[in-house]
């Protein structure tokens, strides 16, 4: 006759199995589908059916694709700068909203605003604000003396990565604001009162009573955003498309193209594995971090 445990233990199972196939149907079979077509030369053309076994090839031309690194580096600078900046403004902006001060409610709402939109609100907004002949960041630069006439902000190829990085950290910057506000809010004002009165300074008092708190969650939401920043793709596909001269594009963005473009599905599976690697490593990053908190 089984104890109780083992009863509980087999009726968790139960429970577990409909969301467990799900989950295998939804996740582990396209995955496995993937690795198998990353060793062929698989293409999404009509007439297409015979498929060939190549092994390593596509990996091999994957890492000696010039096209394919010269992404990588892009994908690469993108995260960092954006989540750089995004994070020092979603800390500073943070530190503000915990100060009190008349209409700090309502500024703390207009601040969740932006990350509360949808990606491609976001992104067609941005795309109209940067428009070479009636966007509003020209306008605001010519009347403020600037710049003397009208710039091409996304059609420039030194520009455009820029200005697509500045539409991603005015939405994803609240999310660290949110975060970190929260954090502080947790601290208690008694900590600084007594800071002040033993004569510490602003910068002592971040340093010993407000960073120790933030640190922990400002981690926790700067990798996330590191690993949604790396495989970005949505924002740059609605406002750049990859241009002008592909220096918007990214690695997710050149795996869509590979897979949906060039309709090269073999090719296509092994570039999007190479960067389901990268993004593995830096979820165990994440949770890595997550245990050192813990202990």
């Amino acid at each position: 006759m089984l104890t109780l445990p083992q009863q509980a233990r087999r009726q968790a199972w139960g429970l577990m199995i409909p969301m467990l196939l799900m989950m295998a149907l939804l996740t582990l079979y396209p995955l496995l589908r993937t690795i198998w077509l990353s060793f062929t030369d698989a293409a999404l053309i009509a007439n297409s059916s015979v498929v060939h076994w190549v092994g390593w090839e596509n990996y091999f031309f994957a890492l000696t694709d010039p096209d394919f690194q010269a992404a990588f580096r892009r994908s690469l600078w993108f995260t960092v700068l954006s989540v750089s900046i995004e994070g020092i403004i979603g800390v500073l902006v943070a530190l503000l909203l915990n100060q009190k001060f008349v209409g700090r409610t309502i500024l703390r709402i207009l601040v969740i605003l932006p990350w509360a939109l949808p990606t491609i609100v976001n992104a067609m907004m941005w795309r109209l604000n940067f428009n070479p002949d009636f966007g509003s960041i020209n306008a605001l630069l010519s009347q403020l003396g600037l710049i003397s006439h009208y710039q091409s902000w996304l059609g420039d190829p030194d520009r455009a990565l820029y200005a697509v990085m500045f539409a991603d950290i005015w939405k994803n910057y609240p999310l660290v604001t949110l975060l970190v506000l929260a954090a502080l809010q947790t601290v208690p004002t008694e900590l600084y009162e007594a800071a002040r009165i033993d004569g510490a300074s602003a910068w002592l008092r971040f340093k010993a009573i407000t960073l120790p708190a933030i640190l922990e969650p400002l981690c926790a939401v700067l990798v996330l955003r590191t690993i949604d920043a790396f495989k970005i793709f949505d924002i740059i596909y609605a406002m750049t498309r990859g241009g002008p001269m592909n220096s918007t594009k990214t690695v997710s963005f050149y795996v869509y193209q590979q897979s949906f473009t060039y309709l090269e599905a073999g090719s296509g599976a092994a570039y999007a594995l190479l960067m389901t690697l990268v993004c593995a490593f830096l979820i165990s990053l994440y949770l890595l971090l997550l245990r050192r908190q813990q202990r």
